[in-house]
């Protein structure tokens, strides 16, 4: 535990050689993911994107208290504590959007709890309520000056990882329940495509437990108090938040969307599975999502 500060923002000194090797893999990430994108025109997967260099500027950041230790200043510590609270939301962003694709794709619209053009919407409400809730408790939490405040601006912050807990566990249940339908009726188009749409699915069951485990940590963590062990040692936010999210990253750049939402595919279908594939994209650049 640092001591001799009296703005002491942590409660251990951060480790260097940690931040330096999650700034550079998400760093790396990210340059793999713009090219992703810009090649593949998934621009929907933008939001991804902005949530990888949070998590890169994030790291780096703590990089920088590290070197600042025990003299921290308060611009990185509040920047590092939104943008490690901000960038896994707007993965579960990107995550929902793909969802509501690929069910369109699959012309599976009547296997989904929640219309398709209403799901990314719907899901979205609940990113958005978690990252107010979060951005006020983060920014009360860097500028806190007593353990009322610091109190205060934690219970913001679990409120609004409550939130994103609650949205994430409904819409695992809706991703389940529309895996299940589809496999025990596949559509004309679910036997017209390649497997590609199997493998994505996976890849959204991983990347969705691993977002939601992450999120429980940070409940529990918040939920503790500074006092508390997940506080005190550093080690669970690199073990139980950082190694999530770098996967979870990663992940996405082996198998990439648009590997499922190619030209093959949206093209080998029906004329009306295309054609509500691009009313569904038209939609969501028109309302900016």
């Amino acid at each position: 535990m640092a001591g001799g500060n009296e703005d002491k923002y942590y409660e251990y000194d951060p480790s260097l050689p940690a931040a330096v090797f999650f700034t550079i893999g998400f760093l790396l990430s990210t340059i793999v993911h713009s090219y992703q994108i810009i090649k593949t025109r998934t621009w929907f997967f933008i939001p991804f994107w902005i949530g990888s260099i949070f998590e890169t500027i994030g790291y780096a950041c703590r990089g920088v208290g590290a070197k600042e230790t025990p003299d921290w200043s308060k611009g990185p510590v509040i920047a590092q504590n939104l943008l490690l609270l901000f960038g896994p939301t707007l993965y579960a962003a990107s995550i929902y959007m793909i969802l509501g694709r690929l069910i369109v794709l699959l012309e599976a619209n009547k296997y989904s709890l929640v219309r398709p053009s209403w799901l990314t919407k719907f899901f979205l409400i609940g990113d958005i309520a978690s990252i107010i809730f979060q951005g006020l408790g983060g920014g009360q939490l860097a500028s806190a000056d007593t353990a009322s405040q610091r109190s205060s601006a934690e219970r913001l912050i679990i409120g609004g990882l409550v939130v994103q807990i609650m949205f994430f566990t409904l819409f695992m249940v809706v991703t389940c329940l529309f895996h299940i339908r589809i496999r025990k009726n596949p559509t004309t188009a679910v036997k017209r495509l390649d497997n590609t749409w199997i493998r994505l699915l996976m890849v959204l069951y991983a990347t969705s437990f691993l977002i939601l485990v992450r999120s429980l940590f940070r409940m529990i963590e918040f939920s503790q108090g500074s006092e508390s062990e997940l506080q005190t040692k550093e080690v669970y936010l690199y073990v139980l938040d950082a190694t999530l999210m770098l996967t979870a990253s990663i992940l996405l750049n082996v198998f990439h969307p648009s590997q499922c939402f190619s030209e093959r595919n949206t093209g080998k279908g029906s004329r009306e599975s295309a054609v509500q594939l691009k009313d569904y994209n038209t939609e969501y650049q028109r309302v900016g999502v």
